[in-house]
């Protein structure tokens, strides 16, 4: 058996093993989605959503569905997963386009690299490593500028469109009208500015300040409260199990219980006990001692809380502006004259994604941990390549029976076994190894001073790409193609680098088996909903014992996180574009895995999870950022290749197409990296110049400066009146077209025209080629506009909380205990010994017939 057969037949049995997995999983949705709707259908089929943020529930016919989410507009989309899980779609659903686009490539390279080549067979055929003409690389190269050159074309008219929409969602009246969208954290806040007063001197327009405190002992009680209130409702609800387990097994022995005294049901030594002061001390009634300890504790919190504005002030201040519009005056100004200081800032945080832990370092701190934290990780990459590399090994591990006879035992192999080992294992074990890190990863953004949910996923994203590209991706290749060489690298070390760029090539065929395992396994997985219905039906089964518990895992609907999702999908458009014109057989792989993956995507995200941490889309620019690292590997492969066949031309040819990525790289960052961190002005000020807006509200100085004085003075400028009044028709005219309310009054209950919807050129055309290369035109604000959903035009009811940016434990209230109503009146009894301290509670719970507790609504309390 050659090893060339060997790749092709690991990658066939790759196909035959993944395409039973998806039978299997998408057997397994089609059978039990109908009938376990908490799992694969839960925000359409219950109670748990407002009713505006519900879906239609998904179409009975098996199929159906999908052709259903096909026709959905993209404004459904923004709806249901939010801004963060519409980019991710566009993600999938425009590389998916590209590759199947890139197919157009075969025309040319296939024949190019199948004839009159070095006599590879399979698979291998077709790269560029059975090339033998070395006059044949020009095609490679004029191939990889078009192809390439139309890949930096999309990343620039995606990062356009992403403005475009990011600028108009955040100009909107649901998003302008947030209190997070008016609110600024400062970090590194110098002490004299540090209170709820100093602030007001340096920005207009503050509405209120948060000064955030080093509360440690207040926190640390909080949660000890918290934990008592929990350990008494498990021993309540216990001690109920309990009691009615004992009247149903009294009942059939004949001799039924009649009482409403706990203690006829269960003894003294049968109630909840627990060691509560150490393993040295004897146990104590559970119930008892959380009677004794909670009012205790209870006005213990009460007394740090009502001493909360003494506690030292940390080094942050959260501070709300009265609009949208002067919190990105504040926030896009240099506050302080000093280094390091009122820096850096963010906007754009809700009070529940705060991590307060990290309000209170230093900027020195702050530095010192971001190194700590970047070391940590690096070496961690480093350190897991060993297992990755093993994977590489394994994927290519016929090629090393040559000069190690007693590996040859794999020749005799069955040969669907053989391909299984090498094809099939190697990508599992690498997907295992990758589901490893994200919890390190995340804990690391923790660790290097993010404040934020938003930040740390942020942070994770750009570390987990790091390690997927350098692990999954390097790593892997090189050690499958030094695995698949070995022996000729022994004999001749001296040729190790150009036999390694020979073979290169070869190693796309575990990346294929990979994206296979990807675009079946994994996707249909994803639709089977295979982790969240164990996770429900197992766990929830073992470990929910409390009826807040049972309460939360079906009221509690789980969300993406995207800087683990981002990256994994980026680091396979990278793979993809890397082996693109040197082993172009994987680009139709590719495109059937995106678009598998983008049905099982669209369904997910519509019909079961919901819009998680809100980072307004910004992994989406980042993950376009970080394509260049795929174009850049595979040009550099490419002069590689070339460099060893001696082929001076393409390498000129080729360091001149790297020369353009660069340029192109760098100019696009300078274009977009600051426009997508802030919310330009002209997207919040009105056309007219006087009208109050989502973002603005107040007097203009165009209107006191202006128009007031050209009407004093008598100046009215006829031709200038009729040339403003016709530029407003214009873009009122439209808007209307775009299906976009507008007015020309001073309420906000619809849409203002905004300075940023005269973005509209001459441009009159419905030919698609035209619309595809004029983004400027076709993807402006304006047009953009037309995409968001009604609800984005709609005014949210206006937040005015004055403890919102607080910290949670400042005015933390004691929880309540939710325990189940029993048939004897025990429950009835409970209530009355503990209201006097704590709220408790049996309305809607009770029993089953099993006698497990259960909920019959939400909680009381």
């Amino acid at each position: 058996m050659s090893a060339s057969g060997t790749s092709t037949s690991a990658v066939i049995s790759s196909i035959a093993t993944n395409s039973v997995l998806f039978g299997i999983f998408v057997g397994f949705f089609l059978l039990f989605r109908l009938k376990y709707k908490r799992v694969f259908s839960p925000k359409s089929s219950f109670d748990i959503l407002p009713e505006e943020d519900r879906p239609d529930e998904p179409h009975k016919d098996p199929f159906r569905w999908i052709i259903v989410l096909f026709r959905k507009p993209q404004s459904f989309y923004i709806e249901q997963a939010g801004l963060d899980g519409y980019f991710f779609l566009r993600f999938v659903w425009i590389f998916a386009m590209v590759f199947l686009c890139g197919v157009s490539i075969y025309a040319i390279l296939l024949p190019v690299n199948a004839t009159n080549g070095n006599g590879n067979v399979g698979f291998d055929q077709l790269s560029i490593s059975n090339v033998k003409n070395h006059g044949r690389y020009y095609a490679h190269i004029f191939v990889g500028w078009v192809f390439y050159g139309a890949v930096i074309f999309i990343i620039y008219r995606e990062l356009f469109f992403y403005n475009s929409l990011r600028s108009a969602a955040l100009s909107s009246p649901k998003y302008a009208k947030k209190l997070s969208s008016r609110t600024i954290l400062f970090q590194n806040v110098p002490d004299s500015l540090l209170d709820e007063k100093q602030f007001f001197k340096i920005a207009n327009g503050v509405k209120r300040i948060y000064t955030v405190r080093n509360a440690r002992p207040l926190v640390y009680k909080v949660a000890k409260l918290q934990g008592l209130v929990n350990m008494l409702e498990n021993a309540e609800t216990k001690l109920l199990t309990t009691a009615l387990k004992a009247k149903k097994k009294a009942e059939k022995k004949g001799t039924p219980i009649d009482s409403d005294n706990i203690y006829d049901y269960v003894p003294e030594n049968k109630r909840p006990r627990k060691r509560h002061n150490g393993l040295f001390h004897g146990k104590q009634d559970t119930i008892a001692y959380c009677k004794e300890q909670i009012p205790i504790l209870d006005k213990e919190v009460k007394s740090l809380q009502k001493k909360y504005k003494t506690f030292t002030p940390k080094n942050s201040l959260f501070v709300e502006f009265e609009n949208q519009y002067l919190a990105q005056l504040a926030f896009q100004s240099v506050s302080h004259h000093n280094p390091f200081r009122m820096y850096p800032a963010f906007t754009g945080i809700e009070p529940g994604d705060v991590y307060w832990a990290n309000l209170r370092l230093f900027w020195w701190e702050r530095i010192v941990r971001r190194f700590i934290a970047a070391v940590d990780v690096s070496l961690v990459i480093i350190f897991w390549a060993v297992p990755v590399a093993f994977v590489g090994v394994v994927s290519n591990l016929t090629w090393l029976t040559n000069k190690l006879p007693w590996l040859r035992f794999i020749y005799n192999m069955n040969h669907t076994f053989l391909g299984i080992i090498t094809g099939v294992l190697p990508t599992m074990l690498l997907t295992a190894l990758n589901m490893l890190l994200p919890i390190f990863l995340r804990y690391m953004a923790k660790v290097s001073g993010s404040p934020s949910a938003q930040q740390i996923e942020l942070y994770t994203h750009d570390s987990y790409f790091a390690y997927l590209i350098v692990n999954s991706f390097i790593v892997v290749a090189l050690s499958s193609s030094a695995s698949s060489t070995v022996t000729q690298i022994i004999e001749k070390p001296t040729s190790a680098m150009s036999v390694l760029a020979k073979q290169l090539p070869v190693s796309s065929n575990f990346f294929i088996s990979y994206i296979i395992l990807q675009g079946l396994t994994i996707t249909s997985g994803t639709l089977a909903q295979v982790i969240g219905f164990c996770i429900y039906y197992t766990f929830g089964w073992l470990l929910d014992n409390t009826l807040h518990k049972k309460w939360a895992r079906f009221s509690g609907l789980g969300s993406m996180l995207w800087g683990t999702t981002y990256p994994l999908y980026t680091t396979l458009v990278c793979i993809v574009l890397a082996y693109s014109i040197i082993s172009p057989l994987i680009i139709v792989f590719a495109s059937a895995a995106f678009f598998l993956l983008y049905v099982a995507m669209s369904y997910t995200l519509t019909y079961v999870m919901v819009p998680g941490t809100d980072s307004r889309g910004l992994h989406y620019p980042r993950s376009l950022f970080q394509i260049f690292t795929g174009i850049y590997i595979g040009q550099v492969c490419m002069i590689g290749i070339f460099a060893v066949g001696k082929g001076w031309g393409p390498i000129v040819l080729q360091a001149i197409s790297i020369g353009v990525t660069v340029f192109a790289h760098v100019h696009l960052k300078q274009a977009f990296n600051h426009l997508v961190q802030v919310v330009p002005l002209d997207c919040m000020r009105p056309l007219d110049g006087y009208s109050e807006t989502p973002s603005f509200s107040g007097e203009t100085e165009y209107k006191t400066k202006v128009l007031d004085r050209k009407y004093r003075r008598g100046q009215i400028d006829e031709k200038d009146i009729k040339k403003d009044e016709k530029v407003q028709e214009k873009v009122a005219e439209a808007l209307v077209k775009s299906d976009i309310e507008f007015t020309e009054g001073e309420t906000t209950n619809t849409i203002v025209p905004l300075l940023a919807d005269r973005d509209f050129k001459k441009i009159e055309s419905t030919n698609p080629i035209v619309r595809f290369f004029r983004p400027d035109v076709f993807l402006n604000y304006r047009h953009v506009k037309g995409i968001l959903p009604a609800s984005y035009n709609v005014e949210p009811p206006q937040e005015d909380d004055p403890k919102a940016y607080a910290l949670p434990e400042q005015s933390a209230a004691l929880p309540g205990v939710w325990i189940p109503e029993d048939p004897m009146g025990l429950s009835k009894k409970e209530i009355e010994e503990h209201s006097s301290y704590i709220n408790i509670s049996d309305e809607n719970g009770t029993f089953n017939k099993k006698g497990k507790p259960r909920f019959t609504g939400p909680p009381p309390n």
